[in-house]
């Protein structure tokens, strides 16, 4: 027997941390080699991690809703027979850590100074409750977390007790102007009628704040709406957005649409909009190539896709995620809607691979029949553009001098401002109103 110091694997490229979803052992139970140990969820997926030793689970390093980083040990466990070299064993337990009241209150803060420093305290970091953007305030000040006391829930490190923790204070300590505490008044004078020392004990008590009568809930941001407000974020901060906003008369796309049903539903085929949609994204992106394309900041390049893959926004239970449909340009509108309906009901059950949520060029957001005519969607970073898709309504329009009753779905064009201009954007929307109001010439271009 021997301690196997189980490490949270490599579960993709650019990952590097997940949150402990769940847990399907607990100290002294049995495990087999393979059998899932923990699902992660990282910026692509849940995961399924299988134990990689048949063994005794002695040590669980981490608990639920806890982020991990890749390489930490996450467990330990006394495994039978050989185990694998690279993660290593020890017939000994490992010396017992100093408590973290041992620690000198004077020690000084260090940053680290090299990349193996950096990742030493950052998997010592990850038995302390913080946000990622707390971590990252940490590191960027060069406090170690371990040594910052949380008031939080459930003693969760909170930035206001990083900030704290930097002047030497408790967030106890620091009290901001209220009506109960009013600030106090500039001192205009050295001289006082009655000096406040340090010693001086406060005698006016801030007032209780007022009850809530149990109108509020609070629930922790974790999982796929985590992932969705970091991407979110990310992607905003890093692409400036255009919106451009149109409407695209339908009505003939209806018409073939009702026709095609019937074929379809032979076939055991459900289809909708949204395959002829992204049929007439690809013939525009072959003509408008910039929008199919990424901005590799590190090299500082613009990177054209000669490759097709569609990201196609699925509203879920557990929020927002972006299956990809590969090589569209290549695929038959029965099989992209074969490919829509299958990806979309397994994205609402989480049985997605990580590698069918990943790799899109261009992606198209659609809010199908839920109403809504134009609204301005979020590049799905690394992306450059966005397709947003609105409503259908019938509505009186112009068509050679005369008024009429036509379907006309709005539209909306994201774009990153560095690499795509109006002009380029208004162009590609262009393009697909030319398709979409004639799905003859649609059909000719495919």
């Amino acid at each position: 027997m021997a301690l196997y110091q189980f490490q949270l694997p490599d579960v993709g490229e650019g990952i590097h941390e997940g949150e402990i979803v769940k847990l399907f052992v607990k100290p002294g139970d049995k495990i087999e080699e393979f059998e899932p140990f923990a699902e992660i969820q990282t910026d692509k997926a849940v995961v399924e991690i299988p134990s990689p030793v048949t063994g005794v689970v002695k040590e669980l390093k981490v608990e639920e809703g806890q982020i991990a980083i890749v390489h930490s040990v996450i467990a330990v466990i006394d495994a039978e027979g050989e185990v694998p070299a690279s993660e290593g064993a020890e017939e000994a337990p490992q010396a017992e850590e100093k408590p973290a009241e041992e620690v000198a209150e004077d020690a000084p803060v260090v940053q680290p100074s090299t990349p193996v420093e950096a990742q030493e305290e950052a998997v010592s970091h990850i038995n302390v409750k913080a946000m990622p953007s707390v971590r990252k305030m940490a590191r960027d000040m060069g406090v170690d977390l371990t040594r910052v006391k949380g008031t939080g829930k459930n003693g969760r490190v909170l930035a206001e007790d990083v900030k704290a923790f930097t002047t030497g204070t408790t967030t106890e300590e620091i009290v901001l102007p209220t009506e109960a505490t009013p600030a106090a008044p500039a001192i205009e004078s050295v001289e006082a009628t009655t000096p406040v020392t340090p010693s001086t004990p406060a005698t006016t008590a801030p007032k209780a704040p007022l009850e809530s009568h149990g109108m509020e809930e609070r629930m922790p941001l974790r999982g796929i709406r985590r992932t969705i407000a970091k991407r979110m974020v990310e992607s905003k901060h890093t692409a400036p957005h255009v919106t451009i906003m149109d409407e695209i008369d339908v009505t003939e796309l209806i018409e073939l649409r009702k026709w095609a049903k019937d074929e379809a539903a032979k076939a055991n085929v459900k289809l909708t909009y949204l395959p002829f949609i992204m049929k007439a994204v690809v013939s525009a992106l072959k003509e408008f190539p910039m929008l199919n394309a990424s901005i590799d900041d590190a090299a500082e390049e613009i990177v054209v896709k000669k490759y097709y893959h569609i990201g196609m926004a699925a509203a879920t239970d557990n929020g927002l995620m972006v299956p990809v449909l590969r090589d569209a340009d290549r695929k038959s509108i029965f099989q992209l809607a074969q490919e829509v309906t299958d990806k979309a009901g397994r994205a609402r059950e989480m049985k997605l691979a990580a590698d069918e949520l990943k790799g899109s060029t261009f992606s198209i957001s659609s809010l199908g029949n839920l109403g809504g005519q134009n609204f301005t969607p979020i590049i799905n970073h690394p992306e450059v553009a966005i397709l947003g898709v609105g409503s259908i309504e019938q509505k009186p329009v112009v068509v050679d001098g005369e008024i009429v009753i036509r379907s006309m779905m709005h539209v909306s064009v994201s774009f990153d401002h560095r690499l795509i201009d109006g002009d380029l954007a208004a162009r590609f929307i262009s393009k697909l109103k030319k398709l979409l109001s004639s799905p003859k010439l649609l059909m000719m271009e495919m």
